[in-house]
């Protein structure tokens, strides 16, 4: 059974982001004082009272709007609604009742679902703003207050939101996913693959670029295995990156990268690699993650003998620094080739988490050595005592030699080949560290 399930919703600009990232303990959402910022819906863990659950925030929902992008909001509020166990409605203090307020409440009494109405703003302490009772009008029983400023009142929520949630069993415990970043420009169809994955709207796709803006979780459950994919915002170029949101939404991509375990890399095959393309790629090798390049838009492209060939020779080309990482083309649109998707993720996640053994891999560093000679500098010859693997994700291996000076760039690199050859590790960097004989590290 899957944790219980707490809904944030309300019109816009009430806080609900905030409050958000009050009850999780960290800055998930993007907050800004602007209507809109949150898109998606947006997932996160939480624990109180020994009890974990999770929470969703959700976009401000507009009861009567013709805008493309505020309709996807609506939409993906009710999935929220649908799905939860109990819905926290958040009002302002500082506005009153609104009519939207009106209209949302009377949404959520005809869904039926147990609500809790939460009341935000309320930041000074000691009496109550007489302003609360107002909002008995909406019909949702006793208002909570609440500050998400300086958390007044969370806990209190909380225990109310509890008293809805079914009896906890034992399989509630966290599954042990692979978090899959999917990373790349703007409009190279990363919400179409998440939600083809996903089988529904989960993420709102537009042709508008920057439609995504924060970095959104969804856990996927199939017959080759458990995952969750971490849609994120499109990368721009820092010239292009003007909007204060928009910042904001980079570096939850880059924190998204962080905390995966492999990076799915996405290309325009109409546009081939760019510059911008090679750059997010350098992100996921510099973080040492596994990483698959998926070339979308494949049904686009006008196809003769030997073309697929020719643009995997040019990917490999154009992102040289990551030749270890395996190219699929793919069709979000058609679903071509999309279920080779998981496969490649579970190869390149187990490649990734490889341990070889020290006896092995001195086996493999002697006859790298007895192949090619390692360089030599006025007379000195360099000298390797012995290799060790130290980590994983990505496999991390220390090297102790007697001049780091002496090890060039170039036979580190013959080493990590020779060590690839024997053991495979494709798809992930590789991290080599050279320890020489007297460092006190």
């Amino acid at each position: 059974m899957s944790k219980p399930l707490i809904a944030i919703v309300g019109r816009p600009n009430v806080g609900k982001s905030m409050l958000f990232n009050k009850l999780c303990g960290q800055r998930l959402s993007i907050v800004e004082d602007t209507p809109g910022v949150t898109r998606d819906r947006l997932y996160a863990e939480c624990e109180w009272r020994g009890r974990k659950f999770n929470i969703v925030d959700t976009g401000g929902i507009e009861p009567t709007t013709d805008n493309e992008i505020l309709l996807f909001m609506r939409e993906q509020a009710n999935i929220a609604i649908s799905s939860a166990d109990v819905i926290v409605l958040v009002t302002d203090v500082r506005t009153g009742v609104t009519a939207a307020d009106k209209d949302v409440a009377n949404m959520l009494l005809r869904s039926k679902k147990p609500t809790v109405l939460a009341v935000n703003k309320m930041d000074s302490t000691g009496r109550t703003d007489p302003a609360i009772y107002e909002f008995y009008a909406l019909g949702l029983g006793d208002p909570i207050a609440v500050s998400a400023v300086h958390g007044h009142g969370t806990g209190d929520l909380l225990d109310e939101c509890m008293k809805y949630f079914p009896p906890e069993e034992e399989d509630e415990e966290e599954d042990d996913r692979i978090k899959v970043a999917v990373i790349g420009k703007p409009n190279v169809g990363k919400s179409s693959l998440v939600n083809h994955i996903l089988g529904e709207q989960r993420v709102i796709v537009s042709n508008v670029a920057g439609t995504t803006r924060d970095a959104v979780d969804s856990e996927v459950d199939n017959k080759y295995g458990k995952y969750v994919f971490i849609d994120t915002a499109g990368i721009r170029r820092k010239s292009r990156v003007d909007e204060r949101v928009e910042k904001f939404s980079v570096m939850r991509a880059q924190m998204a990268i962080e905390r995966a375990d492999v990076c799915i890399i996405m290309i325009d095959a109409r546009e081939g690699v760019t510059e911008q393309d090679t750059k997010i790629a350098g992100l996921a090798h510099k973080a040492g993650k596994a990483s698959i390049i998926v070339v979308n838009k494949w049904d686009l492209v006008e196809k003769e003998t030997g073309t697929m060939e020719k643009m995997r020779k040019a990917v490999m080309r154009d992102l040289s620094f990551m030749s270890y990482a395996p190219v699929l083309f793919i069709s979000a649109k058609t679903s071509q080739r999309t279920d080779r998707i998981f496969e490649l993720v579970n190869f390149v996640n187990d490649q990734s988490s490889m341990r070889i053994t020290t006896g092995m891999l001195n086996d493999v560093l002697a006859d790298a050595q007895a192949r090619v000679q390692p360089p030599t500098d006025k007379g000195r010859r360099l000298k390797i005592y012995y290799m060790t693997q130290t980590g994983i994700k990505p496999p991390t291996f220390v090297v102790f030699c007697n001049s780091s000076e002496l090890f060039h760039f170039s036979y580190q690199r013959y080493i990590e080949n020779r060590i690839r050859a024997v053991f495979g590790l494709e798809g992930t960097p590789i991290r080599m560290v050279i320890r020489q004989k007297g460092d006190k590290q």
